[in-house]
């Protein structure tokens, strides 16, 4: 028997960093520190309202957009935060994960030959999901080093041809966040384009050292044209259960929910009530900060005095280092060199440019148990 073949939709694609950094920490037995998920359990209480839901009957398909139950939860939590009012019916979509959120408000708005424009170094997701909507990917670096928007350079990527700008706050991979100062520049600079904004804040409740999360919903002139992506997988732990959210003005969610509802129709049901009645209470997302700030702390704390230069980290559950003091080696080497003999995972900034940038930067996600963590800084301090 001959399989037929056919062109790639993507030809450039192969397996992603972080496939193959967790396979190669399997392998070696190594603390894998590279890809982005808990080692440890959710709330029991979150395990016992989604178990109570299925013993419930909540089993069949839910709404396409989403039980209502869990939309009014969203929008009252968006409200509360960031004095935002989304309408819960027309304004606020359940989603498959973010990552399905983002590639269906890609395929919404982006047709042929339109451009969007990403900021690098960024998630892998993005220029893959532009590509299979056909539209043309325009890189634009952050500032190497601190990682900060350029907005001089976005400035002149933006054509008539231009669709759509990807943001993401708190940043992966440098583990940055926009101040509200960005945003309003941001804001100015969009105001006299047509040009939509995905806000990507799947880290929005890992923000650190007292700082607020600036997400696009406090700021009219970019809440009006942006598709704003959050996580439930992120701020609760549960990273496999693979539920987000959308919150964007109803004539852009009318488009998100045209294609959402034939990509995957809707979302699992036991889950969503499960979240639902979890939400009422509001204390373990406004608690995520200072948990995840004590994990960077221990981290950080522990590789002090190393060779192992910290950049800092003001948000998500990243640590980055400069590992120009511990090797010649380039980024992706070095990975590969540390977990075989060293024996922690970690992830090469290289991985989230397109032209392989290499800036002898490695990601560690410390979104760990302490032990798994100090595990990790025992064997990083041999270096």
């Amino acid at each position: 028997m001959t399989t037929p073949a056919f062109p790639s939709r993507l030809p450039q694609v192969g397996t992603t960093i972080f496939t193959v950094m967790s396979a190669l920490a399997h392998e070696h037995q190594a603390v894998n520190l590279g890809q982005g998920f808990p080692d440890f359990g959710c709330d029991a209480r979150l395990v016992d309202a989604v178990t109570h839901a299925m013993q419930a009957g909540h089993n069949q398909y839910p709404p396409m957009a989403g039980i209502p139950a869990l939309r009014q939860a969203v929008a009252s939590k968006i409200e509360a935060l960031h004095a935002r009012q989304y309408d819960a019916n027309t304004e606020i979509t359940i989603t498959a994960g973010a990552t399905q959120a983002i590639l269906t408000a890609i395929l919404a708005c982006v047709h042929p030959g339109d451009e969007v424009i990403v900021l690098e170094p960024c998630y892998d997701s993005y220029v893959p999901n532009i590509e299979l909507a056909g539209g043309v990917v325009v890189r634009v670096a952050l500032t190497p080093g601190s990682f900060r928007p350029d907005f001089d350079r976005i400035a002149a990527a933006i054509t008539p041809r231009t669709r759509l700008l990807i943001i993401n706050s708190p940043h992966n991979p440098s583990a940055t966040i926009w101040t509200a100062e960005d945003m309003r520049r941001l804001e100015e600079l969009l105001a006299p384009t047509k040009v939509l904004l995905i806000s990507d804040e799947v880290y929005e409740h890992m923000v650190f050292d007292g700082a607020e999360h600036q997400s696009a919903a406090r700021f009219a002139g970019l809440a009006e044209r942006a598709f704003i992506v959050s996580s439930f997988g992120k701020t609760f732990h549960v990273t496999g259960w693979k539920v987000g959210t959308v919150a964007a003005p109803a004539a852009m969610t009318a488009e998100f929910r045209k294609v959402h509802q034939f990509n995957v129709f809707t979302v699992n049901t036991p889950m969503q009530h499960g979240l639902a009645e979890y939400l009422q209470d509001p204390a373990p997302y406004l608690q995520l900060p200072a948990f995840y700030q004590a994990k960077r702390d221990l981290f950080r704390a522990g590789l002090e005095g190393s060779r192992l230069k910290l950049l800092p980290s003001t948000g998500s559950y990243f640590q980055c280092v400069d590992i120009s003091a511990v090797s010649d080696l380039s980024e992706a080497d070095f990975c590969q060199w540390l977990t075989r003999e060293i024996g922690v995972a970690a992830i090469p900034l290289s991985a989230f440019y397109g032209d392989g940038f290499d800036q002898r930067v490695v990601r560690f996600c410390f979104a760990k148990r302490d032990d798994t963590l100090r595990a990790a800084i025992e064997r990083l301090r041999r270096l």
